[in-house]
């Protein structure tokens, strides 16, 4: 908890700083349009790979199979989407990288090991 609450502080402050230095060497109106140009290609991107994802987690469900790897990869889309949806640079690049498939392969293990060992200290209950 402490850890999220650092986060709320610490993300927000870090995305200001950088946004003031970008407004300064950029310009206030390229960095505007950085900002709402990757918000429309997060949302154009993230509806794409979730579309994807919905049919993935279909057809594992018709051949009986446990879509376990659908539904991390539909998670890691919805908060990357959110992510790009956030105005700032360091939430934007931490978006991209969970909405492009490459580099989320590269964060799945990881991401499954964070929830296996949330599982294992009863943090979260699996109903079956």
């Amino acid at each position: 908890m402490r850890y999220l609450t650092a986060l709320f502080i610490v993300i927000p402050a870090l995305e200001i700083m950088v946004l003031l230095l970008s407004g300064k060497t950029i310009g206030v109106l390229p960095t505007i349009l950085i900002i709402i140009l990757t918000g429309v290609i997060g949302a154009w991107l993230a509806k794409k790979q979730g579309m994807e994802t919905i049919k993935n987690m279909q057809q594992q469900v018709h051949y009986g199979q446990i879509p376990s790897e659908a539904i991390i990869d539909g998670i890691c889309i919805l908060i990357g989407g959110l992510l790009l949806l956030t105005p700032g640079y360091i939430t934007d690049i931490c978006g991209f990288l969970l909405l492009f498939p490459f580099s989320r392969k590269r964060l799945k293990p990881i991401l499954n090991l964070l929830i296996r060992k949330m599982i294992e200290r009863n943090k979260v209950t699996i109903i079956r």
